[in-house]
């Protein structure tokens, strides 16, 4: 695992393109390692994405192809939180608007004005719930923090639109920070994480005008780390994800964090595995050194040898990638 400031210099676009190779592979101070092109990948059809064509576009944004280990990771996530709902208990369901949908799982600590961690979970923006993702949960109970696991519709019930994503999980941290209290939450001590789509729209979280949009204050989430994200919207609109998004000028704009920069207010820590897809290595990279240069507070962790499910499941661990990140930035100890 190599941690610090991102680095200045953009990923070129042929390491943009990399796979990275031979398994073990791992970044080193360059964005991506390069990869033996075979005679198939010099067919290469008319350029969509810096050297990208449109199937390897269309790859770099399907985890599967990347990934042989993922469905069974997927499978061990809800398997496993299964088993923290038998050692925790049933979490308290919590409402922060008026359709079903609209709740969250509050896994809660015993100590009272807790700190929150409130987690945005992923699936591509079509697939998974708060019920797949309490395997983290006892990490942070224990720790002495609560866990706030945030359900929010589909793009596939939102017709296409990544928006009422995008207004819920928003409204769902406000409503955690005027309510906090109700629950022996503390107000001043709110944490977001998040996985893949869900830290694209932790992203949005981040980027937001809370004064303007809520008449809160600019910096009501302390802390945020985000791992395997997307920041930018243009390239994932010119990927095949374009099925079953309608993306829209609006849309791309508003919900690409990377380009609200003035209105992130929270220390960040970005993750990603060195065995993801290259546009989730480059996405991670590039949001880290954007705000670098905008002089916001960020810091880029590599993930040696980790595929982008395989790093989610360290959240779990208070000694993995993710656990112990989220553990320093709330100062809280293992328990």
């Amino acid at each position: 695992m190599k941690t610090g400031a991102p680095p200045s210099n953009r990923m070129s676009r042929r390491g943009a393109i990399a796979a990275i190779a031979g398994g073990a592979a791992a970044l080193t101070g360059a964005p991506a390692l390069a990869q033996q092109a075979s005679p198939a990948a010099c067919e290469k059809g008319p350029r969509v994405w810096l050297e990208m064509d449109q199937k390897e576009l269309d790859d770099a944004y399907d985890q599967v192809k990347y990934d042989p280990n993922l469905p069974h990771t997927v499978k061990r996530c809800a398997a496993n939180s299964e088993l923290v709902r038998a050692r925790l208990g049933a979490p308290k369901r919590l409402s922060y608007g008026t359709t079903p949908i609209e709740g969250f799982d509050l896994y809660a600590t015993t100590q009272g004005n807790a700190p929150i961690n409130v987690f945005v979970h992923g699936g591509g923006w079509q697939r998974f719930s708060a019920k797949e993702n309490a395997f983290p949960a006892e990490l942070f109970v224990h720790a002495g923090a609560h866990f706030a696991v945030l359900d929010f519709i589909n793009v596939d019930q939102a017709g296409g639109s990544l928006m009422p994503m995008a207004e819920q999980v928003r409204r769902a941290v406000a409503w955690v920070y005027k309510n906090a209290k109700t629950f022996g939450g503390d107000t001043n001590r709110i944490y977001v994480s998040a996985h893949s789509s869900g830290a694209h729209l932790a992203g949005v979280i981040l980027t937001t005008d809370w004064q303007k949009e809520f008449g809160l204050p600019k910096d009501i989430v302390k802390g945020a780390v985000l791992c395997s994200g997307m920041y930018d919207l243009k390239p994932v609109r010119l990927s095949a994800r374009s099925s079953y998004i309608k993306f829209t000028d609006e849309m791309e704009q508003a919900l690409s964090p990377q380009r609200h920069l003035d209105l992130v207010n929270t220390p960040l820590t970005l993750v990603h595995g060195t065995l993801e897809t290259p546009e989730f290595i480059r996405q991670t990279r590039d949001f880290a050194s954007a705000l670098q240069a905008a002089g916001k507070p960020v810091k880029l962790i590599v993930a040696e040898n980790y595929h982008h499910w395989e790093a989610f499941e360290t959240l779990a661990n208070p000694y993995g990638v993710l656990g112990r990140a989220a553990l320093e930035q709330m100062r809280l100890t293992p328990a």
